[in-house]
């Protein structure tokens, strides 16, 4: 157990054990680490301040170590595209998120003191031995036609039946005060069970009966091609439906060499590092089950733990797994304390089972390169590397979706609506009627999985935080 806390927190010195583990495992790495956290602020030396911990310094040393060697060594990290807080970026209100992604990128690839400014300097190519990615989805919104029907034949809302079927799977946790009591599945009377009956009366209704409200399942091993997936309503409608959204990662996991797995509270960041700011706890697994697996192509003795979990982040996230069905119990359906089962013969685990091959690096590369350019062309998501000044962004974003997230959050109520809803297609960029539609599902049968690139030259024309009286030498600390 590994800890960040002091006297403040625990009544106890200033601990970051955590902060060392992280670097000594960096630094001890013989191939490859994989980071999932939720931010990346970190310092390669004193120049970054007001940045302190030195995970950072841990990772160049070992990249500087590995080209040196000539070695093959890999880090891949994976974060938000958008940390901490939702919201338009040009917005004043969203001051503290800009703040934390110049701090982030000041850590990775600006400032002159990055990880990959560095690495360059030293004369070598960062991208041979570091990358960075973020994580995105679509989906598609059930409004069509029949759903209304199912609505007027039972008498219930689709919210209200919505809300009864989440009470009754996870509990009134998520609605607080005012939520449905939970209702037995053989309630007929029940509002979900009551909407259910009224969708089986739509006739000739494809999407009624709630099998399509959710469209997540075509990018993901054996879903439906999304070109398929039957639509009742009109082809403006549907264009319509299809929305996107950063799947937020709020990991805090490190894996190395297939053998060592740190996990726990701590963010990648001061707050989380130092000891004297948040207090946190992880756990440093290392499980002695031995996994005969390959490295790079030589045979290689991982850890079955650290394997397995690397394994099925890789396969989630590059859509090798299948769609997970609450309806339809399988072996890992056990409550905590039961070990999962993982089949390291499946062919998908067989293709990520060697973190150094290259056969793994070019799908990894190639699925997040085409997720990335789908969602720019169908969504303009931002952040993006076409967007490199305020603008850029105010043409590739801003015209089309100026202050619709406040307006998704019922905000800016007398402004003139946004062209189109926050998320949303953007249908400027194709024909009306049917073709539209054929050619944005066109387009989104290429998603596989939801690995996208970093848009590492996002905004780097601009001060991206300037300072003011709320982000100063003062409140800085706050943001790192």
């Amino acid at each position: 157990i590994v800890r960040s806390c002091s006297k403040w927190s625990n009544g106890t010195p200033t601990e970051h054990s955590i902060a060392d583990a992280y670097a000594a495992i960096i630094r001890n790495s013989q191939h490859f680490v994989y980071i999932e956290n939720q931010f990346f602020i970190t310092a390669t030396g004193d120049a970054q301040k007001p940045v302190k911990n030195q995970i950072g310094a841990a990772i160049v040393e070992r990249i500087l170590r590995a080209a040196r060697a000539g070695e093959k060594w890999k880090m891949i990290v994976v974060i938000p595209s958008v940390p901490c807080f939702a919201g338009d970026l040009a917005d004043d209100s969203s001051l503290g998120t800009r703040a934390i992604m110049e701090f982030q990128y000041n850590c990775i690839n600006r400032g002159g003191s990055s990880i990959l400014e560095l690495v360059s300097d030293a004369g070598y190519n960062p991208m041979e031995y570091i990358r960075f990615y973020n994580l995105r989805n679509y989906d598609r919104i059930n409004v069509s036609g029949p759903l209304v029907q199912a609505e007027q034949r039972s008498g219930v809302d689709y919210e209200d039946a919505r809300k009864q079927h989440d009470v009754n799977v996870v509990g009134q946790g998520g609605y607080g005060p005012g939520a449905p009591a939970p209702r037995s599945a053989f309630d007929t009377t029940a509002p979900f069970q009551q909407y259910q009956q009224g969708a089986r009366q739509v006739p000739g209704a494809k999407t009624a009966s709630g099998r399509w409200n959710s469209v997540s399942s075509c990018y993901m091993l054996n879903g439906e091609d999304i070109r398929n997936v039957p639509w009742d309503g009109p082809p403006e409608a549907e264009i319509d439906a299809f929305v996107t959204e950063e799947l937020y990662v709020h990991s805090k996991v490190m894996i190395a060499d297939d053998r060592v797995v740190v996990c726990g509270s701590a963010n990648l960041n001061d707050r989380s590092q130092l000891g004297d700011h948040d207090s946190e706890i992880a756990i440093i697994i290392e499980d002695y089950t031995p996994l005969e697996s390959t490295m790079n192509g030589k045979p290689w003795t991982a850890s079955r733990f650290a394997s397995s979990l690397r394994r099925y982040l890789f396969r989630k996230h590059l859509g090798l797994l299948p769609p997970q069905d609450y309806e339809r119990p399988d072996a890992n359906f056990e409550p905590v304390g039961v070990p999962n089962e993982f089949n390291f013969d499946a062919p998908e685990s067989r293709l990520v089972a060697d973190p150094l091959a290259d056969t793994l690096h070019n799908l990894w590369n190639s699925r997040a390169h085409t997720n990335t350019e789908v969602f720019r062309k169908v969504f303009h998501s931002v952040p993006d590397d076409c967007v490199r000044n305020w603008s850029t962004y105010k043409e590739f974003y801003g015209y089309f979706f100026d202050k619709a997230d406040k307006q998704a959050y019922g905000e800016e109520k007398d402004s003139p609506p946004s062209r189109y809803r926050y998320g949303h297609v953007v249908r400027d960029d194709f024909p009306g009627g049917p073709e539209g539609v054929r050619q944005v599902k066109e387009l989104l049968s290429k998603v596989k999985g939801t690995l996208v690139e970093m848009p590492l030259m996002f905004l780097i024309e601009e001060d991206v935080a300037k300072s003011g009286l709320a982000l100063n030498d003062i409140t800085e600390p706050i943001y790192t």
